[in-house]
């Protein structure tokens, strides 16, 4: 089936007022509400109301990061969402970054590569009601059970950017999902995980005549997060070294408004949907038609009440 999915909560909107604009989702045809976690909601609450509004929607996290839960509390959060959406939620997962690991949550931001792969073979065997007794090379679990096994385990999707973790989604995860790319991005990305495997993608969408405005606005998304160093050599890969060479040099100096001014319209352009609702709503089917399963559009606040550009960016 074809998929359409919106980020949830959106900017600016209190969480309870979101039912009206859930409960209408599907029939604009949105087939996916996904959440994220860094320091507004949990990933988890939102999609909890949204399975009682909706539920005709599928949930998924995107993502939860692996290191600011326990795995037993990772497991138990999966398991209480695929009991309230049977057969509907989705658990991405991902490593997250330094800053929101260590600098908000105290945790230790250590081997992701290996961290990722124990985590995911940990809620194969938890979600499936085994009890869990291993020492993982990234972390132990002694003696786990949840006492509350969900009827059919939720699908587990991993966050991945370069080969090496995109390889680790097809082969032990049910997808894989990723962000901050182009629509011509997505084939590279795609060939990495071969073409059964769901791939799933956040879009930045703001939808706005005002090239300025939208630009100014992407530049600052770009600039926060492409010089984390993992999105950096995941632009190396895609090819976007050169073009943002003198925004992470002015970054790492300290300029942050020269780093901004540096980073290229082209290069906007290219990872922030911008412009009519109709002219965003198909870039956003091109990146499908190039190989993506499941887009989810984030809303970019533009000052205008988003329930009508959700309605505008509904699939035709």
């Amino acid at each position: 089936m074809k998929r359409w999915g919106i980020t949830i909560p959106l900017t600016g909107v209190p969480l309870l007022e979101h039912r009206p604009l859930i409960e209408r989702l599907p029939d604009l045809g949105y087939t996916d509400a996904w959440s994220a976690e860094t320091a507004g909601t949990d990933a988890f609450s939102p999609l909890l109301l949204a399975s009682q509004w909706a539920p005709q929607l599928r949930l998924g996290t995107a993502i939860v990061p692996i290191y600011t839960r326990g795995p037993g509390l990772l497991a138990m959060s999966a398991a209480t969402l695929a009991e309230a959406a049977p057969d509907r939620f989705v658990l991405g997962i991902g490593t997250s970054s330094p800053v929101i690991v260590s600098g908000w949550n105290a945790a230790e931001f250590t081997e992701p590569f290996g961290r990722s792969r124990d985590t995911l073979r940990f809620l194969r065997a938890a979600l499936a009601g085994e009890k869990v007794t291993e020492d993982y090379p990234t972390f132990s679990v002694n003696r786990f059970k949840l006492e509350r096994v969900p009827a059919k385990p939720p699908k587990v999707m991993l966050a991945a950017l370069r080969p090496g973790m995109l390889k680790l989604a097809a082969k032990e995860s049910d997808g894989a999902i990723t962000n901050w790319l182009a629509p011509t991005d997505v084939p590279k990305v795609r060939a990495e995980i071969g073409p059964d495997v769901e791939l799933v993608a956040r879009l930045f969408v703001c939808p706005t005549e005002d090239a300025d405005a939208a630009r100014g606005l992407g530049r600052m998304l770009i600039s926060s997060y492409l010089t984390v160093p993992v999105y950096a050599k995941f632009h190396d890969w895609l090819g976007r070294g050169e073009q943002l060479k003198k925004m992470h040099e002015l970054w790492a100096a300290g300029d942050r408004k020269g780093a901004n001014a540096a980073i290229p319209d082209e290069v906007v352009d290219d990872l922030v949907v911008h412009g009519h609702p109709d002219a965003c709503r198909e870039r956003v089917q091109s990146y499908v038609d190039n190989g993506l399963s499941t887009p989810v559009i984030a809303l970019l606040p533009t000052g205008d009440d988003p329930g009508p550009q959700i309605e505008a960016l509904a699939p035709r």
